[in-house]
């Protein structure tokens, strides 16, 4: 060792600065993540605080929108060519990158920066065969979001259970052919009706547990029929009208039927509020009604989970920076500020309490929130968002909605067709 890189590290370790030095060379730490510019510029400032916070370490941003994040993801994965520090999805821990939980560095390694407190048991969310492969950054369920004029002007109130949305259907008839309680996106029918499965039944379509549709075949079948109830009864848009108008996945906030009050609700994530009124008149009063649901359920049926974690590369020369790099993010006060509800509301306890201090959630927020905490959440099997089994999905629902099946084959195929592309993708 040359006499002076050896001066150098004497000066540094009495001065308590080997960090210091290690970082010297400036550090640099790829972070992906998606969103739009409303996320993107808090990130970057967040990441400006940090490098304040860290000489030598440098974050380099790689940022984009949601439309080919997944397949950019993938392919840098399999070449072993990922971000130190990736923003992903929950189902994407035990569906796609790491299904033996070895898929991505484990944090519990690196416990010693990362205030995993915070989290209480919520953290289990990211733990997969005993490793921690991601940090959840916030939650979030499915709501009922209602427009309160249009609701007046067909003369009834927010419906608080299944026979009151049906009642609604018959009410809104009357102010036209046009008009209809809740925008029919064929997924959000699909968790609807999949909540009254779970009220009635007390299990999920696909059993979290065991990865496998465990339905009896007349249970699958009241479960086709109550999808096909909500159309019928004109309590959603049926699915062969929003096929017409629409193409299927098109958000319901660039609808002119929304927009203009003649689909008074929407059945959305609570994380897409602010988007779904952003197309609505000033004038349009919004509330969340209450969780839909028959009499004395067996599991009140919300659908809900991280809207998306933190995760280290397994392959990242510095997997400690990366940790203590989410850990900044998600409870260092300035860098909660900075990025406060872009990601969501937070679930790190001292984030979520300094946030509500400063009054930066709406009132439809915490009326949402308080919905939770009131309720039981049985989290879904991840498998419900694989790409297979929602291709499966769709083909089902939209095949015996346009009457191409009978509702008995489409139980068959909820049971059966489920458990074979279960058995061949796991």
């Amino acid at each position: 060792m040359r006499p002076s890189v050896r001066k150098l590290l004497v000066v540094a370790f009495a001065l308590g600065f080997v960090a210091q030095v290690a970082w010297a060379a400036d550090t640099e730490l790829r972070f992906s993540w998606w969103g739009g510019d409303a996320r993107h510029k808090p990130t970057l400032d967040a990441i400006k605080l940090f490098e304040a916070a860290n000489p030598g370490i440098k974050i380099k941003a790689e940022y984009m929108g949601w439309g080919g994040f997944t397949e950019r993801l993938t392919t840098q994965i399999s070449g072993g060519n990922e971000p130190d520090i990736m923003q992903i999805n929950w189902a994407w821990i035990s569906t796609m990158y790491s299904k033996k939980g070895d898929g991505f560095y484990d944090l519990y390694k690196a416990k010693d920066v990362l205030k995993l407190d915070e989290w209480g048991s919520d953290i289990n969310y990211g733990v997969r065969n005993g490793k921690l492969n991601a940090i959840p950054i916030s939650f979030t369920a499915r709501f009922y979001l209602w427009q309160k004029n249009t609701l007046e002007k067909a003369g009834i109130a927010i419906p608080k259970n299944w026979d009151e949305l049906f009642a609604a259907g018959k009410a809104f008839e009357k102010l036209g052919p046009e008009y209809y309680p809740i925008d029919g996106v064929y997924y959000d029918v699909f968790l609807m009706s999949h909540a009254y499965l779970m009220q009635k039944t007390g299990k999920q379509w696909i059993d979290p547990n065991t990865d496998t549709v465990i339905l009896t075949k007349a249970e699958a079948l009241d479960w086709v029929k109550f999808y096909k109830k909500l159309s019928e009864t004109r309590a959603v848009v049926p699915h062969k009208l929003r096929l017409s108008i629409a193409p299927p996945e098109a958000p319901t906030e660039q609808q002119q039927q929304w927009v203009s009050g003649q689909w008074a609700g929407n059945y959305t994530w609570d994380s897409t509020f602010k988007t779904r009124m952003s197309s609505l008149p000033k004038t349009t009063i919004c509330d969340v009604g209450e969780f839909l649901s028959i009499p004395n359920p067996k599991n009140i049926g919300f659908f809900g989970r991280p809207t998306m974690m933190f995760a280290v590369s397994k392959n990242s020369k510095n997997p400690i920076i990366g940790a203590k790099f989410i850990n900044f993010l998600l409870t260092d006060p300035a860098a909660v500020k900075v990025l406060s509800d872009t990601r969501g509301i937070p679930m790190a306890k001292s984030s979520y309490d300094l946030l509500a201090k400063e009054n930066l959630f709406t009132a439809l927020d915490m009326k949402a929130l308080a919905q939770l905490k009131k309720a039981k959440i049985d989290p879904p099997s991840a498998w419900l968002e694989s790409a297979r089994i929602q291709e499966l999905l769709r083909s089902i629902f939209e095949t015996v909605s346009l009457g191409k099946s009978t509702d008995e084959e489409a139980a068959d195929r909820l049971i059966n067709e489920t458990n074979q592309v279960l058995k061949s993708i796991q």
